[in-house]
């Protein structure tokens, strides 16, 4: 079932498409002005929307410019942010608005129908534009799996097949998963492989470094805002959280988000749904979160900086991600894996690691975990010989 939403001035249009596209079995919304289209495009994610041309208040091809974010610096428009970027739009049109609809065509809309409307044209039409965003989607989709199939958890260790068969557990269910271990032990790669396993693998899969953000940024990021809400907010944008709508939402280092964000994100896991900044209307979202922080929480709690209760909502299965240091046993084929990439990537031959160099990379101590030793594998690639040795190690590692 497709979420249609229909704007047109004519009460009678708006009920005969209503009436048509919902006896398809889509649910249809109606707007009676391209202001208040535009009002429900921003607070609801939609498959597909028809809109007048000629209407009092907002225009079809203002409302258009709004919705493919072509406005002018400080006019409010979704462009990117617009909730389902591939969204069509298809623009109803008098017989003297065919210019005009031509217009739209050139401006991003998805097609034209003509009045008197036809009923066969509605269907096919209707057909073709959720056909059209599926696929957009679809190969969206891909390119990301394309992406992330370099993310793979290497390793034989009993820690590294802990972990593996907490994931093949957890991942086809809705549970939320709290990664935790140090920086570098690949707590990112759990959380790809617990998406792309998981029943919401062919929808978006929207990450946030929590410690990356300004703390007085990070409401904005997550919940999105409203023009004007606060100085720079120069249009409407959508959030995190609506973005990861139907998908997973990671939240990386969550334990450095600030009181006052994770009171909202609290308050966004227990009743689905969040508030823009600057608004007062409610968003519904559909989203698995999942969440990863290299900090004790238990000890940031003890500090007052971190929600219990929130804590308690994202720890519902827990995967501890064990340190390099405590898996040594797996560095050899993690060496050897990021060998063959880096000389793929460098267009050279496949260096190999006699045994000795294989051994003094076991006896270092790994503070920077796989990270660490992927950027030493490809400094010794680069600098040493064909062969590399445990002299070469002991030099450059």
């Amino acid at each position: 079932m497709a979420k249609l939403l229909i704007i047109d001035d004519e009460r009678g249009i708006r009920n005969t498409l209503r009436e048509i596209l919902a006896d398809e079995g889509h649910e249809v919304d109606v707007a009676e002005n391209g202001k208040q289209g535009l009002e429900m495009a921003q607070a609801k994610a939609y498959d597909l929307i028809f809109s007048d041309i000629k209407m009092p208040e907002m225009d079809g091809i203002e409302l258009l410019t709004h919705l493919k974010g072509l406005a002018d610096e400080g006019v409010s428009g979704l462009g990117e942010d617009f909730q389902s970027a591939e969204t069509p739009i298809v623009m109803i049109s008098g017989h003297g608005d065919v210019e005009t609809a031509v217009q739209a065509l050139k401006m991003g809309a998805y097609d034209f129908l003509l009045k008197p409307l036809d009923l066969n044209r509605i269907l096919i039409t209707t057909k073709n534009a959720l056909e059209s965003k599926n696929l957009k989607q679809e190969t969206k989709q891909l390119r990301k799996k394309v992406a992330a199939k370099g993310m793979q958890m290497i390793g034989e260790s009993a820690a590294i097949m802990r972990v593996r068969e907490i994931i093949d557990k957890v991942a086809p269910t809705e549970a939320r998963v709290l990664i935790t271990g140090p920086n570098g032990t690949g707590k990112e790669v759990v959380a790809h492989l617990i998406h792309e396993h998981s029943a919401r693998a062919n929808g978006p899969m929207v990450e946030v470094n929590c410690a990356a953000i300004p703390s007085e940024l990070i409401e904005s990021e997550l919940f999105g805002h409203m023009k004007g809400s606060f100085t720079g907010a120069v249009k409407d944008r959508a959030g995190k959280f609506e973005q990861a709508d139907g998908g997973t939402l990671f939240l990386d280092e969550i334990g450095d988000m600030s009181l006052a964000a994770q009171t909202k994100v609290l308050r966004a896991l227990q009743e689905s749904e969040i508030t823009r900044v600057g608004s007062d209307k409610a968003i519904k979202v559909n989203v698995r979160v999942l969440a990863a922080t290299n900090k004790d929480l238990q000890k940031e709690i003890a500090e007052g900086n971190f929600r219990e209760d929130l804590f308690h909502r994202l720890n519902v299965i827990p995967i501890a991600v064990p340190a390099l240091n405590e898996r040594t046993e797996d560095i050899p084929l993690l060496v050897d894996y990021f060998a063959e990439r880096i000389c793929d990537e460098q267009g050279i031959a496949v260096k190999a690691f006699d045994e000795a160099a294989i051994k003094a990379l076991q006896s270092k101590q790994w503070t920077g975990n796989i990270r660490q030793l992927r950027n030493v594998v490809e400094r010794l690639i680069i600098l040493a010989g064909a062969k590399i040795t445990k002299e070469d190690v002991e030099m450059y590692a």
